[in-house]
């Protein structure tokens, strides 16, 4: 008899079966959704790299005019590092065309801007959100590839050139950048949680590419062909996600490159941090309802595939069947060593959540005893998210997160 086992009253023979098997059945797409989808898309990379070995493409002489359009609202005290950023990026100034769209700012960001004989401000006294404010920006654009990119955020000096190498290949219609969150040797909760959470992010979607196309463009930095941009409803709150999947449900691909990239200080504090979870979450909810053809895997194929184990899963199912195993397992405790196992293994992973909730702003070396409590917090936040999209409480007028410090540095 194991320390778990007493004398007692035991569960029916079937009704332990149904629960050993609802269990095992929780506890797989938890696994799938988190850490199997990885493994099993590094395998499937893996044999494609066998079957058709990647090869390193030459230097490109593919230098079209751009257009780089960012939605801003009250930011003045980025708005100078922003435009110098972009132009002392590596590649022809004069192919790079800046619009910015100010509409509702009162800090005096569009009047900085007009200082810049090169930089092109259509401003509004009106603030309808920052959805509403691309949709507008969009009639400015002449050129072929227009990126947009937040104001607050500052571009690698490859970033244009890289992101406009991929729009070499005809079937390409969108490309991600990479959201890199400034690295610190010692960080709070908020820092270290999202830091480690993007590095992540980042590899699969780079596996995701070289499967076959990543599943949502990061809104800090991404690409289009214009002619492809469908205006999207004025109530949408994650408008990066749609952009980039309608556009790939319209055959092309969104491609990934980790070179380019935009950097960011992180969220200032842990609930800066989550109110900005729970707009993700509440957009989430919004988008698989506005692609729900996306869901019909006979039509989309692995594009589907990809998008219900990346993002449905996360969205939806998984986060409602978390509460469950801790509960489950419970009443398993005592039918063998596994289950007495799986529930330490559980135990201990929210004592660490709840000990990194104690010291969430403490900064420290050791970034490791956040993440147990960021991934509590990740998946909180989209039961929050649900609630505010049922009750249609979700502005989609854009409240960025207070970030670190300032101004981030390249």
């Amino acid at each position: 008899m194991t320390p778990f086992q007493k004398p007692g009253k035991k569960l029916q023979p079937m009704n332990t079966q149904l629960i050993e098997t609802t269990f095992w059945i929780f506890l797989s797409i938890v696994f799938y959704t988190y850490i199997g989808y990885g493994i099993l898309l590094y395998i499937l990379v893996w044999f494609k790299r066998r079957i058709n070995p990647l090869k390193k493409l030459p230097p490109s002489n593919f230098e079209p005019h751009i257009t780089l359009l960012v939605a801003a609202y009250n930011e003045k005290d980025f708005v100078n590092q922003k435009v110098l950023n972009t132009k002392s990026l590596d590649y022809p100034s004069d192919k790079i065309h800046q619009i910015w769209i100010t509409d509702g700012s009162t800090d005096g960001t569009p009047d900085i801007l007009t200082t810049y004989s090169d930089v092109k401000v259509y401003h509004e006294n009106e603030r309808k959100g920052k959805i509403a404010a691309m949709n507008r920006g969009m009639q400015y654009v002449t050129t072929d590839i227009v990126i947009f990119s937040d104001a607050n955020t500052l571009l690698g000096s490859q970033s244009v050139r890289k992101i406009v190498q991929l729009f070499e290949n005809p079937k390409t219609g969108c490309v991600s950048g990479e959201k890199r969150i400034v690295n610190k040797d010692s960080d709070a909760a908020a820092g270290a949680g999202e830091g480690i959470y993007w590095r992540y992010e980042s590899t699969l979607k780079k596996w995701d590419a070289e499967l076959y196309s990543v599943v949502g463009a990061a809104g800090e930095l991404f690409a289009i062909r214009t002619h492809l941009y469908q205006e999207v409803e004025p109530d949408t709150i994650l408008d990066d996600f749609v952009i980039s999947l309608r556009i790939a449900m319209q055959g092309y691909t969104i491609q990934y490159d980790p070179d380019a990239y935009a950097i960011e200080n992180s969220s200032a504090n842990v609930n800066e941090e989550r109110k900005r979870k729970i707009r993700i979450a509440a957009g989430g909810i919004q988008s698989i309802i506005r692609l729900l053809p996306l869901l019909n895997i006979f039509k989309y194929g692995i594009l589907s595939f990809q998008y219900i184990s990346h993002r449905v899963l996360r969205w939806t199912l998984t986060p409602l069947l978390l509460p469950w195993l801790p509960l489950l397992n419970l009443l398993l405790i005592r039918s063998s060593a596994v289950y007495q196992f799986l529930f330490i293994l559980q135990f201990i992973f929210y004592v660490a959540a709840f000990i990194g909730w104690l010291f969430r702003y403490k900064k420290t070396k050791f970034k490791l005893t956040f993440i147990s409590y960021y991934f509590f917090m990740m998946n909180y936040s989209v039961y929050q998210g649900f609630t505010r999209f049922l009750k249609n409480t979700q502005s989609v007028q854009w409240e960025r997160a207070r970030r670190a410090d300032a101004q981030p540095q390249v």
